[in-house]
């Protein structure tokens, strides 16, 4: 049968008008993902942190069906990697893993802050809840936080410890003023690198996080006395909160996923469902509870509000331990 061109012709241009009428990306969204994707994180390569990340990048590949790279963007206490997530195209192929609680921290730690993370950042999905911890070396005579106040009230300013991360500075500024005691912060850039000056007794204790914590407790090169949340975490029953040890200290933390503000809600929503997945996986609850994490499931929308909400409930704690902005 001859084609008949005329019709042929108007359906290109039908099609044509369709396309034009189209929003931008729409497309790409639907496609999504359909690229490579990276993942930025905060922390140097075998950090902590990092653990993390490349686990779920990993993860992220194998459910989405595309290569995931991570990308180390250390330094300003997670600002520069805040900051480069938010001014990257917004189409949802550079995510940001990282505390959503040191992520709204910094907006209280710095005067004047790169970016306003709850306007210029959308949280895409909940990771895991977890807390920081309070650690000694393994032959210290410290068994518990009394024997720690006891000992700082007798050293007075001539006692020290060590951090190296937004949460473990405030934690460690609350309790100071929690317990009245007066010992000298001294920060690293990693908790590892101050592991050295722990075991050497230079230093007398680290307020850290639970991936350096518990992988150092598990060596037999630290003793975790307390962690900040206010009540024990499923995944490590065992570890006491500083709460039940007499001191009112209620800091739960939290990590999630992150990308631009401006990216579409149909890209936010599938890598909602993307991590979803993952955390659902036994040996992803594995993971996360070996790290002291216990999963952490919801909406972007619900992650939204939680940052907002960590921002303003930060502007109370740096008020209380009367922390000096940078």
């Amino acid at each position: 049968m001859p084609i008949n061109t005329d019709i042929t012709r108007r359906s290109l241009m039908v099609l044509a008008a369709a396309a034009a009428l189209t929003p931008a990306g729409a497309f790409a969204q639907d496609a999504y993902p359909n690229g490579q994707i990276t993942f930025i994180c905060a922390f140097p390569a075998g950090s902590g942190a990092d653990v993390l990340v490349r686990f779920f990048a990993d993860k992220f590949a194998k459910v989405s069906g595309q290569t995931v790279i991570v990308e180390n963007k250390p330094g300003a206490a997670g600002n520069i990697a805040a900051q480069y997530t938010a001014r990257v195209k917004p189409d949802g192929y550079t995510i940001y893993v990282h505390s959503g609680t040191s992520t709204a921290a910094n907006m209280s730690l710095f005067k004047n802050p790169p970016i306003d993370v709850v306007k210029e950042l959308q949280t895409t999905s909940f990771i895991n809840k977890q807390a920081f911890m309070f650690v000694v070396a393994y032959d210290s005579p410290i068994k518990d936080m009394k024997d720690l106040t006891a000992m700082l009230k007798q050293k007075g300013a001539n006692a020290s410890y060590a951090t190296a991360a937004t949460s473990g500075k405030v934690l460690g500024e609350v309790y100071k003023q929690v317990a009245g005691v007066e010992p000298v912060e001294v920060s690293f850039k990693d908790a590892k690198d101050s592991l050295n000056d722990m075991l050497s007794g230079a230093i007398d204790y680290g307020v850290h996080d639970p991936v350096f914590a518990l992988s150092q407790a598990n060596e037999k090169r630290m003793r975790i006395l307390a962690t900040g949340s206010p009540v024990r975490l499923k995944s490590i029953p065992d570890i006491p909160t500083a709460k039940e040890q007499g001191y009112d200290i209620d800091q739960l933390g939290w990590w999630g996923s992150f990308v631009p503000k401006a990216t579409p809600q149909p890209i936010v929503a599938r890598i909602n469902a993307l991590f979803n997945e993952i955390l659902e996986q036994p040996d992803t609850v594995a993971f996360l509870g070996k790290f002291g994490g216990d999963v952490y499931i919801g909406t972007p929308d619900e992650g939204q509000a939680l940052l907002a909400k960590t921002v303003d409930e930060w502007k109370t704690y740096v008020a209380l331990a009367k922390i000096p902005q940078n």
